[in-house]
């Protein structure tokens, strides 16, 4: 259920990121386990700052972002939209903290996340993992999205999924 920009899943609550959330942030995005896997890595405390700035004028500009993840109130990561540095458009992203891992969490908020760019009117968006993240390309078919291609970077294969309206 949507209520706004905020989203309800059986289990779940999704915000729009604030800065409210920079601590649990912070927390996400300088966990190797959590945050290791994404484009740029683990980041600084500087650079966290840096991406809530980035997400909350990406939510002004565009209607959609980052959104928080709460189980039962309690932060457990981040999913939602961003632009990709590479140029390939709109990508979904999700992270989750290491003890949120493997109870569906991701697939149910990512899930949520994509429909909800998909029913504001966003036509296209994509995903982009390491072809050895198994966990994060079994999220990304579960929740309807389709390999498209595949290339090079840093010495990895990484898997483009797609859907479109």
């Amino acid at each position: 259920m949507v209520l706004g920009r905020q989203i309800r899943t059986q289990r779940l609550l999704l915000e729009p990121v604030s800065w409210r959330d920079m601590q649990d942030m912070v927390r996400l995005k300088t966990n190797a386990a959590a945050f290791g896997w994404m484009l740029g890595g683990v980041r600084s405390l500087q650079r966290v700052e840096d991406e809530m700035a980035e997400d909350l004028s990406f939510w002004a500009k565009r209607g959609v972002g980052i959104f928080v993840i709460r189980e039962h109130g309690k932060f457990v990561g981040m999913t939602g939209l961003h632009e990709r540095p590479d140029g390939r458009g709109l990508g979904l992203r999700f992270a989750l903290l290491p003890e949120a891992a493997g109870r569906g969490i991701a697939r149910e908020a990512a899930g949520a996340a994509l429909r909800f760019a998909l029913d504001t009117g966003v036509p296209r968006v994509i995903g982009v993992t390491r072809e050895d993240n198994l966990a994060s390309r079994i999220v990304l078919g579960s929740i309807g999205m389709h390999h498209t291609e595949s290339f090079e970077r840093d010495g990895y294969t990484m898997m483009v999924y797609e859907i479109t309206q």
